[in-house]
């Protein structure tokens, strides 16, 4: 956290002849949003079950409890469900009478084996070769090799070498994933096939998932599998962090952003030269606009900037912020890294933040918020 905290000092101007009516306003629209909560309950509604404001801009890992061995079995199929169809819904099946099968080898195949050293405690996995690869280079052909893991722990992997200009490369290399064996049956094993590039992003040429639970480890396996097109995963963008502060009776909201961390890289020297841009939007209308300064070189700027814009109480339901945070450059277009919003017609953490807000009239509320794709984000008009 960034020396001191976050105080950004706010000064109040109270409207004149206010007479108390944003409170039924805002009431009443807490009460719309939220099924009709009713009366003073409606801040109840919004609030955490656990009514402590947690420390801003800082996030609470959630404890993954252990599984018991006595209840193992019958979470087996569930949890591999998630990550995982069964193995026979992995092949390509006709669509209807007269109708061809998709091509098997489209991606390829790849040939594994498997075994589990019960005096060790470690799973053996042999990457033995693969065949009918998919050409991804501009000649005709790949540049394979394997990654293999075992889900959900992406971080402890292993790679084959890289064979040079070849659709049918012979690996012959094993792996060994130290696992208790009463844990096994949680686990998902991953062996996916990239073509290597040497000057950009290695490609993805398809991958075999195979839960553990459907493996009989009593003996060593040897199998073919058709490869799949991998899942594709989003892209991080990186995460901002900014606080809400409404004054009803001012009808003003004042957005400081405090910084953002883990930007993606823009610059071909592998940084960025962010800023955040600050709108106001009406009906899906852009009708005010603030930014921050640049800050040179960095993936995680800190800012502690604040905005105010004039939001009367009886339109503080239709108004939306967005922040949208960019690259700039000297020699061309800005370039848009991501963006979130927040307001009554956004979702998720967008909508919990405002109605936090709500809930807490002249006081910041701070929230982490993960950037989305520009063209992702921007809620629907509200009503």
């Amino acid at each position: 956290m960034p020396r001191g905290g976050w105080q950004v000092p706010i000064r109040d101007h109270t409207a004149q002849g206010a007479d108390g009516s944003w409170s039924s306003l805002l009431f009443g629209w807490l009460d719309d949003a939220r099924g009709g909560c009713g009366g003073t309950r409606a801040f109840g509604c919004l609030r955490r079950k656990n009514s402590k404001t947690p420390p801003p801009c800082s996030r609470s890992p959630q404890h993954r409890g252990l599984q018991r061995p006595t209840r193992l079995l019958t979470r087996v199929a569930s949890a591999t469900a998630l990550v995982q169809p069964e193995v026979e819904e992995l092949e390509p099946t006709p669509s209807g009478p007269g109708q061809q099968v998709a091509e098997k080898h489209e991606l390829g195949r790849l040939q594994y084996s498997l075994d589990y050293d019960f005096q060790s405690g470690q799973l053996l996995v042999g990457i033995v070769q693969a065949e009918g690869l998919a050409a991804l280079d501009l000649g005709g052909s790949s540049d394979p090799y394997v990654r293999v893991y075992l889900l959900p722990d992406k971080r402890r992997r292993h790679e084959t070498r890289v064979h040079r200009q070849t659709l049918n490369p012979h690996f012959g290399e094993n792996f060994a994933f130290k696992v208790p064996y009463v844990e096994l049956g949680g686990r998902v094993l991953v062996m996916a096939v990239y073509d290597f590039d040497r000057f950009s992003r290695n490609d993805s040429i398809g991958e075999v998932r195979v839960p553990m639970s459907s493996v009989d480890l009593g003996r060593p396996v040897l199998a073919w599998r058709e490869l799949q097109a991998a899942p594709r995963e989003e892209e991080k963008l990186g995460d901002i962090c900014f606080s809400l502060r409404y004054v009803p009776t001012a009808g003003k909201l004042t957005v400081i952003v405090l910084e953002a961390k883990n930007l993606k890289k823009m610059d071909v020297a592998g940084l960025s030269d962010p800023y955040v841009k600050v709108h106001l939007l009406q009906g899906g209308k852009k009708v005010r606009k603030k930014k921050t300064t640049i800050k040179k070189n960095t993936l995680n700027p800190y800012y502690n900037e604040a905005f105010s814009f004039e939001v009367p109480c009886d339109q503080v339901q239709k108004v939306q912020v967005e922040l949208t945070v960019l690259d700039y450059d000297k020699l061309g277009k800005n370039e848009a890294i991501g963006r979130v919003a927040v307001g009554a017609a956004a979702g998720g953490a967008g909508l919990r933040h405002w109605a936090d807000m709500l809930a807490n009239p002249r006081r910041p509320i701070a929230q982490w918020h993960s950037l989305r794709p520009p063209d992702r984000v921007r809620p629907p008009p509200a009503p």
